[in-house]
């Protein structure tokens, strides 16, 4: 099976039905159908080959969707960029997939051989014959190029497949999104280009519409959630944050003028306070969902009914047909409370990294294991809890110090809304465990960290607190530590050269 039988199939079945809404823009399902064929089409008119990389950079919205199917139909590979990244981020994205044509709004921030502004797209699709646009590739051929986080290093293309994304439908629809309909609802208020986006493909075939929010506010959510009756939403942490600390969320949620069955939460570690808050506020619609680049959205989930006070800093259980396993340093599987790095395996994984093999054996063995870099633990009850990243952990005066743990115990502090814990070098303890974080309201470092006493073992606690305007954050919201390390370390090396220059002076 290829995506476009899934969206003819769609169009045949619920025709005349919105599958795409955008303010007053509808698109019904048999709309989108046409609208990809022709695109599709059309993008081949223009000497692309199937298999040739189409990268796009497009804001939130129904035009964005379409490009995406139009270049599954043709066979051509997708390369979602993100708005929020800088030219040169996207330029080295451009770059390294090796892409022939970019879709872009706005300028390009690299030259390619071919470029379509968005603004071509209606003229482009008005003058593409009808008919199927129907390129059968292998299901095991690139479908899409899905790059990470770069929270380690340059980021790194992910491969998947036509295979990989129809199981990942199939994790949605078993495990996530069990009971949908032709009256749910999704609101994608987070960019489709990353989490939000593998949401469109489970309710396209169940009939279920999609509303595109162009750009998240809480206001414009409710509104959006109000008027469509959304039944299902995707955010992430700081987005849910931002939501339930406004009061007119709980205002709407007391009224019944929400709908909400699910919402789905990732991409990056949440607070327990914030998590209890939206409980409190929006009632059990929270699902956790733990995935990275190469495991698309599906390792383990949290339930609704599962989070309870005692397992709100869980990250869940495999899915159905998703293998997990917890390994130590010599590769044997760990038993319960046992702490090594997360491995898991499923049809949903990624086939490797765009032209990176030895990358590629690091994460992915010959079993099919990939490798995730987390480290992580079972609890008694069959349940995994992230610590933190294997390349993160500080290891001060002998000890592992999980930044996770240091950063959930600042963040019950009142007055902290965001953490980043980094090992510094220390020549007494080897690292020191930094903090920098951003609060509320003025808030004193020492008394910050005087919090933690109760909380933290001795070598756990935080050395130092630092109180910033912002911390640096990648387009999906995680925090990147290793900058905000970056800039602690460049900072003392230039208090170092200022001394120096006033030893000599």
């Amino acid at each position: 099976m290829q995506i476009g039988d899934l969206i003819r199939r769609a169009g045949r079945q619920f025709g005349a039905a919105p599958a795409l809404v955008e303010g007053e823009r509808v698109v019904t399902f048999a709309e989108f159908d046409a609208l990809t064929d022709r695109l599709g089409h059309a993008l081949l008119a223009r000497g692309l080959e199937p298999g040739d990389r189409v990268a796009a950079l497009l804001p939130n919205g129904i035009d964005g969707v379409v490009v995406y199917y139009a270049l599954a139909k043709s066979g051509l590979v997708r390369v979602p960029l993100n708005a929020r990244e800088t030219r040169h981020e996207l330029a080295f994205k451009i770059e390294d997939s090796q892409a022939r044509a970019l879709v872009v709004a706005g300028d390009a921030p690299a030259p390619v051989e071919i470029t379509i502004p968005v603004d071509d797209l209606p003229s482009m699709i008005a003058d593409a014959p009808d008919g199927p646009c129907d390129v059968r590739r292998d299901p095991d051929a690139p479908l899409r190029l899905a790059y990470t986080g770069g929270t380690t290093g340059k980021p790194k293309a992910v491969v998947l497949t036509t295979r990989s994304e129809l199981a990942e439908v199939d994790n949605f629809l078993v495990d996530l999104l069990p009971n949908l309909r032709p009256d749910s609802v999704m609101l994608h208020a987070a960019p489709i280009t990353h989490g939000s986006g593998a949401f469109f493909l489970p309710h396209l075939v169940k009939g279920a519409a999609n509303v595109i929010v162009p750009k998240f506010s809480p206001a414009a959510f409710l509104e959006a959630a109000q008027k469509h009756r959304a039944t299902s939403t995707f955010m992430v942490p700081t987005m849910i944050g931002m939501l339930v600390e406004d009061p007119a969320t709980a205002a709407a949620a007391s009224s019944g003028d929400l709908a909400l069955e699910r919402l789905c939460y990732g991409g990056a570690p949440i607070a327990t306070t914030v998590l209890q808050r939206g409980i409190d506020v929006l009632g059990p619609v929270f699902t956790q969902l733990y995935g990275q680049a190469e495991a698309p959205l599906a390792i383990t989930c949290l339930q609704p009914w599962e989070h309870t006070p005692e397992r709100l800093t869980a990250a869940g259980k495999p899915y159905t047909f998703v293998e997990v396993d917890i390994r130590d340093a010599e590769g044997r599987s760990l038993g319960v409370d046992e702490v090594g790095e997360v491995l898991t395996r499923g049809p949903h994984t990624m086939d490797r990294y765009w032209r990176r093999p030895e990358a590629t054996a690091e994460t992915k063995d010959a079993d099919g294991w990939v490798h995730t870099g987390d480290i992580g633990r079972w609890d008694a009850e069959g349940y995994l809890h992230l610590l933190d990243r294997r390349h993160d952990v500080i290891i001060s005066g002998g000890f592992n110090v999980y930044p996770r743990e240091v950063e959930d115990a600042l963040l019950a502090h009142p007055a902290v809304v965001e953490a980043a814990v980094v090992g510094l070098p220390d020549e007494k303890w080897g690292e020191r465990v930094t903090a920098a974080v951003v609060t509320r309201t003025d808030a004193d470092p020492e008394e910050i960290r005087g919090f933690c006493t109760d909380r933290l073992a001795g070598f756990k606690r935080p050395k130092t607190v630092e109180i910033w305007a912002e911390l640096p954050t990648s387009p999906v919201g995680k925090s990147l530590r290793r900058e905000v390390r970056d800039r602690m370390l460049s900072r003392a090396e230039l208090a170092g050269a200022r001394h120096e220059d006033r030893e000599d002076a």
